[in-house]
């Protein structure tokens, strides 16, 4: 005869033993907090492909006279970023958001370089969307009303600024897991006043000393603050994000005791097809991309990327890609960065679509304006890797 005490006290004790485990679990880390086994390679090909939000956090300016954070995030055109335009990314596939931020933006420079505590809240609202989406971001500081170009002449008080901007982003964003990456910079590391890369004037070794010097007190701050950012994955800015430049033995990753480094660069090449409107006194503007020539090239600086970064043990993310789309057809813009996306992704690097609003993602709508660039975008992940 089966004994009902017993099995009593058996069901009292396994519900116990449940609510003591549930209890234990609410306390483990969340997707927002995880900081996983993996290493900056692995979270690089996890990111898959992705887009930058791009004309909204990072816009400044003098005459944008706003005592808001909502005032910048719509200057440059962008509506007010919402969850459901979060959303709308990863359900289009995206596996990562780029999020370039203009931190100066209300910033109180009188008072230790402090950031608005509101501007800081809103930035964190979409970090927190966009990881609930199940998507990655990557966190930078971006041009930033040009402030960088005064390490040539006012080097102290710039590193200054520097340091307490990630000094308060280390500790605002310390709990944050593995989902979140910060970006030293944008493309702002290199003075032609030091060194002019066109005429070869100057002192080569001194500008890219310079870049290097930044990067590694980026590393140094965010390493320092404790919380997950002691093993945070972090992205150093190359020079000038450019890919020659960047390719240069001069450029050197920062030494960093948790080897949780990758390395980023854009790709507006040719710039006389990404960038030019029209014709400039440096160039003919190129409206059409796909020749023979146009994917040599094309191969040829991403196979230098792989071999000078990737083969070495360097994860590699093209933060920014894309074209000019105004004087093109469709086709010639969808066919290009297509391409990208593919050459980059099948090297194992992280292609980031530069975007703003409403030229390829309808911040309206919350989709891909272009169904055959978003069907182009995310068939890279299927295709046989070289």
């Amino acid at each position: 005869m089966i004994n009902t005490r017993i099995i009593s006290a058996v069901m009292a004790a396994a519900v116990a033993l449940s609510s003591a485990v549930g209890c234990k679990n609410s306390k483990k880390s969340t997707p927002r907090t995880e900081m996983r086994e993996m290493t900056t390679q692995e979270i690089v090909r996890d990111m898959g492909v992705g887009i930058n939000l791009g004309n909204t956090f990072e816009a400044c300016g003098g005459w944008i006279n706003g005592d808001t954070p909502q005032d910048y995030e719509t200057a440059w055109g962008s509506p007010v970023i919402t969850k459901e335009i979060i959303k709308g990314y990863a359900d289009e596939g995206f596996g990562v958001l780029r999020v370039p931020v203009a931190w100066s933006n209300l910033m109180d420079e009188e008072n230790n370089y402090t950031i608005s505590p509101d501007y800081i809240k809103e930035v964190r609202q979409t970090v927190e969307w966009a990881i609930d989406s199940d998507m990655y971001v990557i966190m930078n500081i971006h041009w930033d009303g040009g402030w960088w170009d005064g390490f040539v002449t006012e080097k102290d008080s710039c590193m200054e600024k520097y340091t307490r901007i990630w000094e308060q982003l280390s500790g605002e964003f310390k709990a944050f897991g593995d989902r979140l990456m910060f970006e030293s910079l944008n493309e702002e590391g290199g003075w032609e006043e030091i060194w002019n890369r066109y005429s070869g004037e100057g002192d080569k070794e001194a500008s890219y000393g310079l870049l290097n010097e930044i990067n590694q007190k980026f590393v140094d701050i965010v390493r320092a603050s404790g919380g997950n950012n002691k093993n945070r994955h972090l992205l150093i800015a190359g020079y000038n994000t450019d890919v020659d430049l960047t390719c240069d033995e001069l450029f050197l990753m920062p030494d960093d005791p948790a080897d949780r480094c990758a390395v980023s660069v854009h790709y507006y090449t040719p710039s006389t097809f990404c960038i030019l409107k029209e014709d400039a006194d440096w160039g003919k503007a190129k409206t059409t991309w796909g020749s023979p020539g146009d994917y040599a090239i094309l191969q040829k600086n991403m196979n230098m990327l792989k071999e000078r970064f990737v083969d070495r043990g360097i994860p590699v993310i093209i933060g920014e890609y894309g074209a000019e789309t105004s004087n093109k057809a469709e086709e010639d813009v969808n066919r290009f960065i297509c391409a990208v996306c593919s050459e980059a992704y099948s090297r194992n690097m992280c292609p980031v679509l530069w975007d703003v609003t409403d030229v390829f993602y309808d911040r309206t709508e919350c989709r891909m304006k272009s169904e055959t660039l978003r069907d182009g975008l995310m068939s890279v992940k299927d295709e046989k890797k070289s």
